[in-house]
């Protein structure tokens, strides 16, 4: 017997999008530009432009299925990109604007995208990119309007095309198995690889991660994503925001934390979300000021990308009263696969323990579900057994797009083996010990360099610290600690150690630190530990050092 419901009605972008046109025409996006100066806009504006895009975009002869990619910086054009180039048929593609030129233009022309939508402060970049790809055409959006920089040769201005477009588009009926979206992988290891979003995984992503013990978010936030709208979606927060009627504030290019405070303040923002870099920044910057920013409309700060530092967690909840949200996922999992909300059993424990929770990855989001496997099967949920965590859920890829490189990333009962090695307490809780690829094997034992990263984090002179493993004689390999001082800071190997020494068995101990000025990244702000072993890759320690 099959059930009496709708069951044709589709989970679409476009759902969203009427959603919000309906309810929430009001409600405020507001946006900074590059010259900061900020534009004021709301959801009935960008959807009427959006649909005005969607026929602009049909015009240049952009139909279902074709990939419409944009290098833009995170502000409202964009965000129309976003609510119109899906609900039209088409597939969103969003360009990493780190990545150096070469890589992005193999990606473009891995996807085989038809149009770009660049920046023009971002046109540097992209003339060395267009010499090597097969775009149709390059539609650039000017924030000073049409009378801004000169274009390039047979590019369309973004809201010349706009203003000369009707605003009646009619957008087709979509099968929600449609593609909506198209994000490629960092790509530390190899070539990047796509992922080509749904957009029933979209919708049901965004669902889970608005619910009370996700994000929480409802109509009466203020959410500004710092996050790049190039990374994941920006973790979903553009459709978030838009299915629960949030307002939602965009930084632009300008993400120094003067800038983002300044917004939070101005813009009474509730949430904010990024990795944790930006919120390092931010801490130092209220710890210089104490007193100075009027942060108390702020509900969190969500952050995300790679393990947040204990010290930081412990920082803004102690020093200045603001907690944060961390959330833990992958491109491959649109992004969100766990949260780590507080939950109900520690609601009345110490303000020490509810803090150490929110340190760890968190329970899986609802229809995400897990598990983990050692090098002799699955491994049981006691929280200190590790193996490499395993998901599936209907937002979940279940390959990659025209690759056949990722295919061992999928188990096969259809599951996807996600790299990060972890334990799982026996209430579902996650705590990641290490990328597989970074644990370090001492001695036939294990050393997890993102906890030593993390104790490192908490002396009072660490800004940042990245540990790797180098070659050893006698152990196959040791720990070696790079490290960034806090400016006008000290401190010695002998102190850095003495610190770690309580926390740690002996053996976990590097016998080397090295001082750096900067540890290198990703594109996405997470530590690159292959340029670290590189530089390091001679470094081995005495054999008789290890103890």
């Amino acid at each position: 017997m099959r059930g009496l419901m709708m069951d044709d009605y589709q989970l679409t972008i476009d759902a969203i999008a009427r959603r919000a046109e309906t309810l929430f025409g009001r409600r405020a996006i507001v946006s900074r530009r590059c010259d900061r100066q900020v534009e004021r806009s709301t959801y009935a504006e960008v959807l009427t432009r959006g649909r005005r895009l969607a026929a602009a975009l049909h015009a240049l002869g952009v139909r279902r299925g074709d990939r419409v990619a944009t290098l833009c910086w995170n502000h409202r054009r964009h965000y129309e990109a976003y609510l119109a180039v899906p609900r039209m048929g088409a597939v969103l593609h969003t360009l990493n604007l780190r990545l150096h030129a070469d890589e992005l233009a193999y990606i473009v022309n891995h996807a085989d995208d038809r149009v770009v939508i660049v920046d023009a402060s971002l046109l540097p970049l992209w003339h060395r990119v267009a010499p090597q790809v097969r775009v149709q055409h390059v539609i650039v959006v000017q924030e000073d309007g049409p009378n801004g920089s000169p274009l390039p040769e047979g590019a369309h201005d973004y809201d010349t095309l706009l203003d000369a477009a009707p605003d009646s588009f009619a957008f087709p009926a979509l099968d929600e198995h449609d593609a909506a979206a198209m994000c490629y992988t960092s790509g530390t290891t190899g070539r990047p690889k796509a992922v080509l979003y749904s957009h029933r995984a979209l919708v049901l992503h965004t669902m889970a991660g608005a619910m009370g013990d996700g994000f929480g978010c409802r109509e009466s936030d203020v959410i500004l994503p710092v996050v790049p709208m190039f990374h994941a979606n920006a973790w979903g927060f553009p459709y978030t925001a838009a299915l629960t009627g949030a307002s939602l504030v965009f930084p632009g290019p300008h993400l120094d934390p003067a800038s983002l405070l300044e917004l939070m303040v101005t813009e009474r923002v509730t949430w904010a979300a990024g990795v944790p870099t930006i919120w390092l920044g931010l801490l130092a910057a209220l710890d210089a000021a104490p007193g100075r920013y009027d942060l108390s409309a702020l509900r969190g700060l969500i952050v995300g990308g790679a393990a947040p530092p204990p010290a930081m967690i412990n920082g803004f909840a102690q020093r200045h009263g603001i907690d944060m949200c961390h959330g833990w996922g992958m491109t491959e999992l649109s992004p969100v696969g766990s949260i780590a909300a507080v939950p109900h059993t520690l609601h009345d424990a110490p303000r020490e323990a509810q803090l150490a929770y929110r340190a760890k990855q968190g329970r899986p989001i609802p229809f995400v579900e897990i598990r983990a496997r050692g090098e002799d099967g699955l491994v049981p949920w006691d929280g200190s057994t590790l193996g490499e965590l395993e998901v599936r859920g209907p937002w979940v890829a279940a390959s990659y797009y025209e690759s056949d490189e990722g295919a061992s990333r999928f188990t096969d009962d259809g599951w996807f083996r996600t790299g990060d090695v972890v334990a799982i307490w026996p209430d579902g809780t996650i705590e990641v010990a290490d990328r597989s690829k970074d644990l370090i094997k001492s001695g036939g034992e294990w050393i997890s360099s993102v906890a030593l990263e993390n104790a490192l984090m908490g002396h009072p002179a660490v800004a940042e610290a990245a540990v790797i493993a180098v070659p050893d004689p006698r152990w196959q390999e040791r720990p070696l600690a790079a490290v960034v001082l806090k400016p006008g800071a000290t401190a010695t190997p002998d102190e850095l150690r003495a610190h770690l020494a309580p926390q740690f068995a002996s053996w976990w101990l590097p016998e080397r630190f090295e001082f750096v000025d900067a540890i290198p990244r990703t594109s996405v702000g997470k530590f690159l530990k292959s340029a670290l072993r590189e530089r390091f890759a001679d470094s081995a320690v005495p054999a008789a050092a290890h103890v």
